[in-house]
């Protein structure tokens, strides 16, 4: 990628986390059942919900995704928190409860956050002493 920008920054972010879900559950080692698998006749099956499907991700989304896990490793905590919880597609009414901001001020942060993170992947300098205003208007977020 020549440039990154925050929207793709934020689009990474959110595959990323939409990959994390995909993922199946990991299982316990050690732990087993002695018991024969369940088959259920079409009687059984007619008055249960269906399954979903689970599509397992592809090994070049997994390699994305784990490339984009380090990218909040260089914010602030609570920055960090409002970006994951966002890319999640959490709502901000429960991501200004959470962390104990209001709307406008998770805003600053998210989009901070994420221009933070575009010029570090861009790997332009900044001093870190600018205000989030600056830093936005210096990665173009605005």
């Amino acid at each position: 990628m020549d440039k990154w920008t925050p929207s793709l920054v934020e689009a990474r972010l959110a595959e990323a986390a939409y990959v994390l879900k995909r993922l199946p559950e990991p299982r316990r080692r050690g732990y087993f059942s002695t018991w024969p698998e369940i088959v259920h006749s079409f009687g059984d099956k007619v008055g249960q919900e269906p399954k979903p499907m689970r599509v397992l991700p592809s090994p070049q989304a997994i390699s994305r995704m784990e490339e984009t896990l380090t990218w909040t490793a260089c914010l602030d905590p609570v920055d960090g928190k409002i970006v994951w919880m966002r890319a999640y597609g959490e709502r901000w009414k429960t991501i200004c409860w959470t962390v104990g901001l209001q709307r406008s001020a998770a805003h600053q942060h998210w989009l901070y956050g994420l221009c933070v993170i575009a010029l570090r992947l861009n790997r332009r300098r900044f001093n870190r002493n600018l205000s989030k205003r600056h830093v936005i208007e210096l990665a173009g977020g605005a």
